[in-house]
């Protein structure tokens, strides 16, 4: 059956409750917002709207009538209902207006991401990401600044304050030109100490590829070793035309060179006892991330352990 029309008048009977508990309906008004003869008003048309006397006016404030203390009993439900509703209407919108903010290092973005990405959009078209791109110490600053939800890294060390789940792995190689010197001795192993004088073409200071190569020497030689020719270079792809020039000896993810290596244009160098196997991370603030940050955790986990 359909409702009264007074009962598209939820914010009166609101209002009648606050005067039950107030004992007053200016302290009610004071209460919702509004001016005494507004309060006034809406509760004299409230009483109209049904009928009957609701409250009795004094000096010393606003008593309830027995029909407004029945009235007022009944309400509490009506209007706790109407409040719950109200707030489940706004969650479901900040759901559908939620936002997803991601800081990913070069690797992970250029090569990984986008496929989460695609795989998260397809079961929530309407969620609203945005993805920033960084080494590993700037997702880790933007993950702990709060400015990212979610980060991925393939920096071997993870700071001790972050959560952090393994999501997959990464290979570097270290690669050549084809025409490089170096190139002719494709065929066999390299030693650690045979690095060291070579122009190295590595990412810059705070780049998980850098870190995981100079950690992985470092263990091989035993000490930490003085490259007086490496290069710092900005980007993968930075490396990767530096390399085709015959620039030096690129250390570079697996993922980045694998096309190259395949068609020819560069070759891949062997170097026993060292291990350029990397995790990857994927890290967050707190006990556990956000309800759409760990919807894209579970598919970056499931497509890094296929």
């Amino acid at each position: 059956m359909p409702l009264p029309p007074w009962m598209n008048d939820l914010p009166a009977l609101d209002l009648l409750l606050s005067v039950a508990e107030t004992g007053s309906v200016g302290r009610a008004a004071q209460v919702h917002g509004i001016t005494q003869p507004s309060a006034s008003e809406r509760l004299a048309k409230l009483e109209r709207r049904l009928g009957v006397p609701l409250l009795v006016r004094s000096r010393r404030g606003s008593l309830l009538t027995p029909a407004g203390e029945a009235v007022v009993a009944w309400s509490h439900d009506v209007v706790n209902a109407a409040q719950t509703l109200a707030d489940g209407v706004l969650t479901l919108r900040a759901d559908r207006e939620v936002r997803l903010r991601i800081s990913a290092s070069l690797t992970v973005a250029e090569y990984l991401l986008p496929g989460w990405l695609l795989s998260l959009r397809r079961a929530h078209p309407g969620l609203d990401i945005a993805a920033g791109v960084a080494n590993s110490r700037g997702v880790v600053e933007a993950v702990r600044s709060g400015a990212a939800d979610l980060g991925f890294v393939e920096s071997p060390d993870i700071p001790a304050d972050l959560s952090s789940r393994v999501i997959g792995e990464d290979r570097l190689e270290l690669v050549v030109a084809a025409g490089y010197p170096l190139a002719a001795q494709a065929w066999r192993s390299l030693r650690p100490t045979d690095l060291v004088d070579q122009t190295l073409l590595l990412r810059e200071a705070g780049s998980g590829t850098r870190d995981t190569f100079l950690s992985a020497l470092e263990q091989a030689l035993g000490f930490a070793p003085t490259l007086p020719h490496a290069i710092s270079l900005g980007s993968t792809t930075t490396i990767l035309a530096t390399v085709r020039a015959g620039g030096g000896v690129g250390v570079v993810s697996a993922r980045a060179a694998g096309a190259a290596v395949a068609a020819g244009d560069l070759v891949q160098l062997r170097v026993d006892g060292l291990a350029l196997s990397r995790p990857l991370h994927a890290l967050w603030v707190g006990r556990a991330p956000t309800a759409a940050a760990s919807e894209l955790l579970a598919i970056a986990a499931a497509r890094g352990q296929r």
